[in-house]
């Protein structure tokens, strides 16, 4: 499917609150950085640099900017570091080490600042690639496991389910920081700054012409 369809389609269905001023103001200040300038504060130098690979391979440039371009990889350095609770940080930086590891040891590079796009997307993609019974699988022990840190237990996840989370979790923040950056709201998505008419039962193909709305 074309990614501008896909992306117009794609609602914000991902357990995430969007309209809230920190969050506001935390997507303005990735709006101001580039990739050149940028040092992450949640992630490792070399983790970052791994981080801005990953979400060109999930979001490439095609007809509109990729991930990278539009600062995705920032937002989620920053989300990281200034929203998510200590045990979300935790499980992020635990699920990505052993992502980062795998990827380290199939591709034979020394560490992990060696790691190309090339080293990283089949370790993304043997993530993903888990049957509708493993994926439900997968997340009963993702929760099982989280379950037992709230309660104090120092609980072990297997390292496929551990990338598994990590790929998944990442998809959902590559596709949510996309969709909330200043150009995809503005120039993919529908974007009315300013409320005109009300229309309470309209085709969303006639009203936008199939957009979702950014704001």
């Amino acid at each position: 499917m074309d990614r501008r369809i896909a992306l117009k389609n794609i609602g914000l269905s991902l357990g995430y609150v969007v309209a809230t001023p920190t969050l506001i103001s935390l997507v303005q200040s990735c709006n101001e950085q580039t990739a050149v300038e940028w040092t992450p504060d949640f992630l490792s130098k070399e983790e970052g640099a791994a981080l801005h690979k990953l979400v060109d391979i999930i979001l490439p440039k095609t007809d509109t900017p990729s991930a990278s371009e539009v600062n995705v990889h920032v937002f989620i350095d920053k989300f990281a570091n200034e929203i998510m609770e200590v045990e979300e940080q935790n499980f992020l930086r635990m699920s990505m080490s052993k992502f980062l590891s795998k990827a380290v040891a199939d591709s034979g590079k020394e560490t992990i600042a060696d790691l190309t796009a090339e080293d990283l997307e089949p370790v993304l993609a043997s993530a993903f690639k888990v049957t509708k019974e493993d994926e439900v699988k997968n997340f009963k022990m993702i929760n099982t496991y989280n379950k037992a840190i709230e309660s104090g237990e120092t609980p072990e996840l297997d390292d496929t389910i551990s990338r598994f989370a990590f790929a998944n979790n990442l998809r959902g923040m590559v596709i949510w920081g996309y969709k909330t950056s200043e150009y995809v709201g503005e120039e993919v998505l529908a974007y009315l700054p300013v409320p005109g008419e009300y229309i309470g039962c309209g085709d969303l193909q006639e009203l936008t012409g199939g957009k979702a709305w950014s704001i």
